[in-house]
């Protein structure tokens, strides 16, 4: 099953330290769960300012269960930059095989 995940930073002074921190293992993460084929594609959401304050996330896991384990398994989650979810089920188009 396919998802989106928008993740909210905190919104606190300390957020966007926290967020530079943890990126690295988080980083480190995509890259091994997208050879897995879990990780489909993401990145930063910005502010007006260009600041980092969120990411949006493409994923395929088993069902929504197994995707809050994968989200509290982040090292974003774990490191207290993520703090609130939007999550949708979703259908990534096919577009080469129309």
């Amino acid at each position: 099953m396919q998802f989106l995940v928008v993740a909210k930073d905190g919104k606190d002074p300390d957020a966007l330290e926290r967020r530079l921190v943890a990126r690295p293992a988080h980083f480190e993460r995509a890259r091994l769960e997208k050879e897995k084929g879990v990780f489909i594609l993401g990145g930063a959401i910005l502010d007006e300012h260009d600041q980092m304050v969120g990411s949006s996330l493409y994923l395929e896991l088993q069902d929504e269960d197994a995707l809050k384990q994968w989200l509290a398994d982040d090292p974003y989650s774990q490191q207290n930059v993520w703090q609130s979810f939007e999550i949708h089920k979703m259908r990534i188009a096919k577009l080469d095989d129309a």
